[in-house]
């Protein structure tokens, strides 16, 4: 191993793209600020295209075994519950893409990523290493540390996050637009659960105003619940703040029994402001490029977040090998690779948010016209279908 990157962030887009790298024979050390290892406890969803990312880093078994495939999905109207079945998560979308839609614990897809590195590089991992600055000069990059310590590489990758320092430190700050919009999180056992809402299904509960996702996970031994309401009064952008069911109740006044069950029954719920960000029109100096929510951060409602970090991570890795030892190069083709399908991705999901929150939700008549003509099988395939279809390990690089 003859080069060296640097990887500011150890979580799932920099465990991923330190796996991609170390897949091709390149050298990583990874800086994580965290003083323990470890993912905040919430669901994702991996639709096909993220599996076929995981595949190729190598872990897609590992993950579906812990994991959820999802029968279907469905759309549930806010107060009645009348209930829409929009596609098969399951059999039709391997047969159709190739790869399940899974829905997944965000731990469990850390583990399978951070097991994996440390197997091939045991000693990767370097924690309360809390990014101060960058610089570069003559084809080497320098990450500065808050405890004093520079570490020097041939190249540096910042995926730390959406409120990361390395594109602070290159690009300024990302000025973030409050959406308008805040989100309850929490993680339920099944176990507290009615029977009749222990079923492995993908559910979207729409209203005007709010709508509420909801999905098991971990074999079906947890359920995801994230609740997003049209409010104003919360604008922090924190991932661990804690709130009271009594909170949440209120902002899902008149909502389905069902709803107030999952809001009961969750032992904790989060919340926090949904904030927008314009797309960047670039993400790469010299040795130095972005990678993740570090670029593209993305409002949650195209259920692409994540995956955009692992495709991300594989394009970075295939960039790398074409380029051999020219490392601006390498990061100059994973950029142009990811920079307008991002874009696209990023700007997809804003406009998920009036069809989510829609006043034609706000009665069944209304809403079954409304839902019959944005979630019909083609109005789905228009908007999903290249999402799903897209290769990560075919594009060209």
């Amino acid at each position: 191993m003859s080069q060296k990157v640097l990887i500011a962030g150890g979580g799932i887009g920099g465990m991923a793209a330190a796996l991609a790298l170390i897949r091709q024979g390149i050298d990583v050390e990874i800086y994580e600020q965290a003083q323990a290892f470890r993912e905040v406890g919430a669901g994702v969803q991996i639709s096909p295209n993220g599996n076929r990312a995981l595949d190729a880093l190598g872990v897609f078994a590992d993950l579906r075994a812990l994991s959820c495939d999802a029968d279907e999905k469905q759309i549930r109207l806010w107060n009645t519950g009348a209930t829409w079945k929009l596609f098969d998560l399951g059999t039709e979308a391997e047969a159709r893409y190739g790869y399940p839609y899974l829905t997944v614990f965000r731990p469990d897809l850390l583990k399978v990523l951070s097991d994996a590195v440390h197997k091939l590089r045991p000693d990767a991992l370097h924690l309360e290493c809390r990014v101060k600055g960058v610089s570069q000069d003559q084809g080497k990059v320098t990450l500065h540390l808050e405890n004093g310590t520079d570490v020097i590489g041939d190249a540096l990758i910042g995926a730390d996050g959406v409120h990361t320092r390395v594109r602070a430190a290159l690009w300024g700050d990302a000025k973030a637009q409050f959406s308008g919009m805040m989100a309850w999180r929490g993680v339920i056992p099944m176990d507290r659960l009615p029977d009749h809402m222990k079923r492995h299904i993908a559910t979207n509960w729409i209203g005007p105003g709010s709508h509420v996702v909801c999905y098991p996970l971990r074999r079906g031994e947890l359920l995801n619940f994230v609740g997003t309401v049209q409010r104003s009064d919360w604008q922090t952008e924190s991932w661990s703040t804690e709130g009271t069911r009594e909170d949440c109740a209120a902002d899902f006044k008149g909502w389905h029994e069902d709803i107030q069950t999952m809001i009961a029954n969750a032992p904790k719920l989060f919340k926090w402001a949904l904030m927008g960000r314009a797309p960047m029109d670039a993400w790469t100096r010299g040795n130095i490029t972005l990678l993740g929510d570090s670029c593209h951060p993305t409002l949650p409602y195209l259920a692409q977040g994540a995956v955009m970090a692992l495709e991300d991570a594989v394009i970075l890795g295939r960039a790398f090998a074409a380029s051999g030892e020219n490392y601006g190069e390498a990061l100059r083709r994973y950029e142009a690779a990811r920079i307008d399908i991002t874009r696209r991705k990023v700007l997809g999901a804003s406009a998920n948010t009036e069809r989510f929150h829609n006043p034609a939700l706000a009665s069944e008549e209304t809403a079954a016209v409304y839902v019959n003509r944005e979630w019909s099988r083609e109005a789905i395939l228009q908007r999903y279908e290249w999402i799903f279809q897209y290769d990560v390990t075919t594009v060209p690089v």
